[in-house]
């Protein structure tokens, strides 16, 4: 018989496989990295959170964050990348506040509970056309099939959707710029950057911790709005001060710089777009084979990013949820709005993870089918 003590030792020792939707797992290598950086940074016998954000030592890092997001993305000159606070949650309003005159009309794709927030926001500002939604099946699916009209401000699209597991597998062709939401799949894919003129994306996603806010923003979009921005919530701010105007997120910011220099060092985009499709795919398999499981969104839309599933039998939700966390498996609650399972696979995350939580719902169908 173990003893209470070793059977404590032996649990104490399973790997833990995270798949919350974020803040969200990142490279292991990256946590040390950072670790060593909040201790001693480079040698200096400083943390790197009590250096001056103007010190030589950030300032280089905030070069490299930014390089390595026009690198990883090819921007052109004339889009900069910014990295700010308050969430994708400030982004909401903020791109309405610079984008959208009082008298011109933004469109709107609904796709979910962050594109209903932004929808909310941008009526502040002006006129807002929803152009299509999927609210009434639950956001299930990405709807299709809707005109861009040629008159506006902005198309504004969340191209994946972290509560209910769908995302835009193709983008539109927009007569008007796009702003995009990717929080949750920024770097996860190729895009044409010249098909958007902002995209925005909260870091604790897919790119770095909780606490700053990627923004891309075309300069050509700024600028044209009559009304008066508050300083701190005018872009061209952020652009004139390389994201300093302020004293930045410093560690977030460094975090993210580590992910992003990771990614390229690694084979940059394609590379972990190969990964992704593999990772989403066998867990997809899985999930329709399944006879306890099944999926939630329409198939066609389902989201890379945030796999989400139903136990068939309510009754066995619990048991479910037992075996993934004898496993290891932490993170695989569905957000409590919708509720059933979410396996949330962003860039950092392993596929032997992967595979781990496939064999899990085996051994489940095995034991309770």
């Amino acid at each position: 018989m173990i003893s209470t003590d070793c059977s404590k030792q032996i649990k104490s020792t399973i790997m833990k496989h995270n798949f919350s939707a974020g803040p969200s797992i990142l490279p292991k290598e990256v946590f040390q990295q950072a670790g060593q950086a909040a201790v001693d940074y480079n040698g200096t016998e400083l943390s790197l959170m009590e250096m001056s954000h103007r010190g030589p030592e950030f300032v280089a890092i905030l070069d490299k964050a930014v390089q390595l997001v026009r690198d990883l993305l090819s921007l052109p000159d004339y889009y900069h990348p910014l990295f700010l606070t308050g969430g994708a949650s400030t982004q909401f309003f903020m791109t309405a506040m610079n984008l959208l005159d009082e008298s011109d009309t933004a469109h709107y794709v609904d796709t979910g509970s962050w594109s209903s927030k932004a929808i909310k926001e941008a009526k502040l500002f002006g006129n807002v056309n929803v152009l299509a939604s999927s609210k009434e099946d639950n956001f299930s699916y990405i709807p299709k099939g809707y005109q861009v009209p040629e008159e506006g401000a902005y198309l504004h699209l969340t191209s994946n959707n972290t509560i209910f597991g769908t995302q835009i597998q193709e983008f539109p062709d927009s007569p008007l710029p796009i702003v995009c939401d990717m929080s949750s799949d920024i770097f996860s894919r190729p895009v044409d950057i010249h098909q958007f003129g902002l995209i925005y994306a909260g870091a604790q996603k897919n790119m770095g911790p909780a606490g700053t806010t990627l923004v891309i923003v075309n300069e050509e979009l700024l600028g044209k709005v009559q009304r008066t921005i508050p300083t701190m919530l005018d872009y061209r701010t952020h652009i004139k001060k390389n994201s300093s105007f302020n004293t930045p997120p410093v560690f977030p910011i460094y975090i993210s710089m580590l992910v992003m220099d990771w990614l390229h060092q690694n084979g940059g985009i394609s590379w972990i777009y190969e990964i992704n499709e593999r990772k989403a795919q066998k867990l997809y398999d899985e999930i329709d084979r399944n006879g306890l499981l099944k999926g939630v969104t329409a198939p066609e839309d389902r989201s890379r990013m945030n796999a989400t599933f139903n136990v068939t039998d309510s009754a066995l939700e619990d048991a479910f949820s037992k075996v993934c966390s004898e496993a290891g498996i932490v993170g695989i609650k569905g957000h409590r709005s919708v509720g059933g399972f979410r396996a949330s696979i962003y860039n950092a995350m392993p596929e032997s993870s992967v595979d781990v939580l496939i064999e899990v719902m085996q051994h489940f169908e095995q034991n309770y089918g």
